[in-house]
Parts: C-alpha cells; structure tokens; sequence
C-alpha cells in the first residue's frame, strides 16, 4: 500500500488487514528496522524521500520474481559478440547471471557483484572501472572510475536505479552511483534501463539518464490496483520509449500497446548510427526485443487502451 500510494495511515492499514492499530504499530516499526519504509506520526510513507538508499541486504529481497522476469527477457537484447556495459544493482546482478551463457561476450561494470556472476563464464570477458568501493552496494565509484570508461565504446548499456518517471527519466540516491552511471550512458550507442513497477513513478535526488536518452525499458506488469504505475508507463510510452513487459499473463512477455497497432513516428524518425558514431542508437534498428513486442511501436490509441486494461483488471 505504501508503495502505491506514497503513504498510509495505521487505521488504514489496521482496517484492511484487520487487526489492532497496536499490532500494526509494532509491525511498522519491524519493517522500518529492515529500511522497507519509514515511520511518521499516525502512518509510514517510502523509505527517505528523494535522499535515502537501501541497502543491497533491503534490496535483494524485494519483488525477487519480478526482477527475475525481468533478468530473462532483457537477457534476450544480447547477442553473441557484443560488447556491453553493466551497472550496479540488484536486477542488472540478475541479467548478469543469464549473460553467462552467451559466448564472445564482453562485459564491462562497475559492479562487482555482477563481475561475481560473471567470473566463471566460459568465453565472456569480464572489464573491472577503477575507483572506489561503495560497500552499501557493492559498486566502484568516484574519479578513477569515471576516468577508466573515458573513450570506451560499446553497443548498449543496462541500467537499474532507485526511481523512474517520464519527468526525469531515471534517478538515484546517491551522488557518487549517478556520477558512474552517466559515464556508462556515455559510453553507449543505446540505454536499456531495468526497472520493476515499485521504481515507476519514484523520484530520488540524482538524475542518472534523462526520459529522452532511453532507449528501452523492460520492466513488470504492475498491480490492477497501481494506478501510479500504469500511468508512468503511458507517459514514457508518450515519450517515445520502447517498453516491454516481462511476466504478464501466464508468464508471457507482451508489449503494453498489444499487438497490431499502427506505428509511431517517435524516435522512428531518425536514422540507425553504426558504431562508432553518436552517442544513441535509434530505435526500430537491429538488436530488439525478440522476445516482447515495444509500446514504442504501436499508436497512441492502442497504448492507452493497454494502460485502461491494465488499470481495470
């Protein structure tokens, strides 16, 4: 409730789950322990407003299927080859565990988590960024990281972070992580972010990479009852982002516009950069989800049918 509404009161939360405001009191102050929400006067909201980060103990444990789901069809971008960048996180650690499987692969990071799940891959090379030791997330940070990615090339870069909105595109908490992010951005023809429904409609402090340099996001279906969510979705999708789903229904992947809408100019409109070149890759080129139809590709009518279905069920 709190992720989909910002804040609750305790007599809510003591209505609907039915119980005494006492017992619900106690349990709020348990969860606040595990930095899953903070305590206010009468109710709890999200965790730190635009300035607090949890740590990887606190992440690791939320919305686990969705990542995964997400891990698997974003996994399905990579091809045999390539050369890619990874940031930190705990999702992108989940993508870094199914990249193990695709041969000639090169993968640079500043994560070492994700260099972890990486480090017995048969034929995938694995590139470390200098810099300091962020122990709350297990990421390289600060000058010597941002200096080692100077002048680096590669095809597509695979983001997480703490909030995204059509607004400000994706964002995070902490000033040093955002630094390292924008200098992976740069270093790629095409931004994949990875963000499940609890990050939609989040703002935290830092901008990482703004609405207009995303390429794709691959994300969950959110709750019948998280309007936020669905809302965000059509905003991106308004944007001109190229959207998939993972884990619909029966565990399909679908785009949110559905199938046989029309196209949209978009991003469309500009042309396909083989690299090296500008810094983005249009859309529509090669490389796309195979996996997924992209709400990028269909018409604005079809998008926001999708997001009233997903609002009704």
């Amino acid at each position: 409730m709190v992720r989909a509404n910002g804040a609750v009161s305790l007599r809510e939360l003591a209505r609907v789950v039915q119980t005494s405001e006492v017992t619900v009191r106690r349990d709020v102050r348990a969860l606040e322990a595990e930095g899953l929400l903070d305590r206010r006067h009468g109710g709890a909201v999200l965790p730190g407003g635009f300035t607090r980060e949890s740590g990887f103990p606190q992440k690791s444990h939320l919305a686990t299927a969705e990542k995964t789901a997400i891990a698997d069809l974003a996994a399905n971008l990579v091809e045999e080859g390539e050369a890619i960048v990874v940031g930190a996180g705990t999702t992108t650690q989940e993508l870094a565990r199914r990249l193990a499987r695709v041969p000639g692969l090169t993968v640079v990071t500043n994560s070492l988590l994700v260099a972890q799940a990486l480090a017995h891959a048969n034929r995938v090379e694995v590139v470390m960024t200098g810099g300091t030791l962020r122990g709350s997330n297990y990421a390289l940070v600060g000058s010597g990281a941002e200096q080692s990615l100077h002048g680096l090339r590669v095809s597509r870069a695979f983001l997480s972070g703490s909030g995204l909105t059509a607004e400000r595109g994706l964002s995070t908490s902490n000033m040093l992580s955002a630094s390292v992010d924008r200098a992976l951005v740069q270093a790629a023809a095409e931004v994949v972010v990875l963000a499940d429904h609890t990050k939609l409609g989040t703002d935290t402090m830092f901008q990482t990479v703004p609405t207009d340099l995303i390429t794709r996001l691959v994300t969950d279906e959110p709750p019948a009852h998280d309007d936020r969510a669905a809302t965000e979705l059509q905003a991106l999708a308004d944007q001109g982002v190229q959207i998939a789903v993972a884990g619909g229904q029966g565990g399909s992947s679908a785009g949110v516009g559905g199938p046989g809408g029309d196209s949209v100019p978009a991003r469309q409109q500009r042309r396909d950069v083989p690299l090296p070149g500008p810094r983005r890759q249009v859309p529509g080129g090669g490389g796309g989800l195979r996996s997924a139809s992209m709400l990028g590709e269909q018409s604005p009518g079809a998008e926001r049918a999708r997001v009233a279905d997903l609002r009704r069920r």
